[in-house]
């Protein structure tokens, strides 16, 4: 007995086409929903090799039947954006111009990658990596500190390690745990479900590099503070290695808890608490 079609390819939108008319795709874990032309709108790019196949058996699928892609998912919707368009229109101050680069060579989409170089080549006055985006933050916060006439900014590069900028990164974190009768029993620890990032988008950057998670503000200038940035692990101590590996050390911490029971018939008591730790480097 022949088994259902999943949902993204039933109803195909042309009859030669295994393909439907609304395709939804999952690209490295973001869920993107578009039209079977906006993928085939670049003759011989990566996308348009994908869906003008015969079948739809040599594509990875998530467990729902979406397409599955193994890419940057929150650069996708600017690759996406050109194909619908043919334009490139990004945020002021956008920072991801190197790995945005990567993305379109990598879907063979040399019209797209021009456009990026030339903005690269102007930032990046180092030289580095072209794929590297950290190097370009120094530039556009020194032209800020300039035009403000902060003393302290102006400061900073004599103030520690030269290449490296003074500032504070604070780690926070969410955990509890269930505490039976009178403490008599071992309390029941819940894992670190996950560890929050706050401070400069160019320090926290240059720290954790790609275990940083910046989906939640993923257009933040590199000069400008962030309190939504977490981390792709949950073990504190990997944390604080590389804090100590960039030269910070802790300077402050402070934690606060709250207690409720958890079940009216027992006397187990779930305890929550929420920690942060301040570092420094100067």
């Amino acid at each position: 007995m022949a088994l259902a079609e999943p949902a993204s390819c039933a109803k195909g939108g042309e009859d030669s086409s295994p393909f439907p008319e609304i395709v939804e795709l999952n690209v490295g874990g973001q869920v993107y929903i578009t039209r079977l032309p906006t993928l085939l709108s670049v003759p011989g790019s990566r996308l348009w090799q994908m869906f003008t196949q015969q079948s739809t058996r040599s594509l990875a699928r998530d467990s729902k039947g979406r397409f599955f892609v193994d890419r940057d998912g929150f650069l996708f919707r600017y690759i996406l954006d050109y194909l619908r368009d043919r334009q490139l229109v990004l945020p002021e101050h956008f920072p991801e111009r190197g790995r945005l680069q990567r993305e379109a060579e990598y879907f063979v989409l040399p019209e797209l990658a021009k456009l990026l170089v030339p903005k690269l080549s102007e930032q990046n006055s180092l030289g580095d990596d072209p794929c590297q985006s950290d190097p370009e933050e120094p530039s556009p916060g020194a032209e800020a500190a300039r035009g403000l006439g902060s003393a302290a900014a102006a400061a900073l590069p004599s103030a520690g390690t030269e290449g490296r900028r003074a500032g504070f990164i604070t780690i926070g974190y969410r955990g509890s745990y269930t505490l039976g009768r009178d403490s008599q029993t071992d309390a029941k620890f819940r894992r670190v479900a996950r560890i929050m990032v706050c401070g400069k988008t160019s320090l926290a950057k240059e720290v954790f590099g790609d275990t940083l998670n910046e989906s939640r503000d993923p257009d933040r200038p590199p000069e400008r503070y962030t309190s939504r940035y977490y981390l792709k692990f949950t073990f504190l101590e990997q944390a604080f290695d590389k804090l100590a590996d960039a030269g910070f050390h802790m300077v402050a911490c402070n934690s606060t808890g709250t207690c409720a029971f958890a079940h009216e018939q027992t006397d187990d008591r779930i305890w929550t608490s929420y920690t942060e730790y301040v570092f420094y480097r100067e």
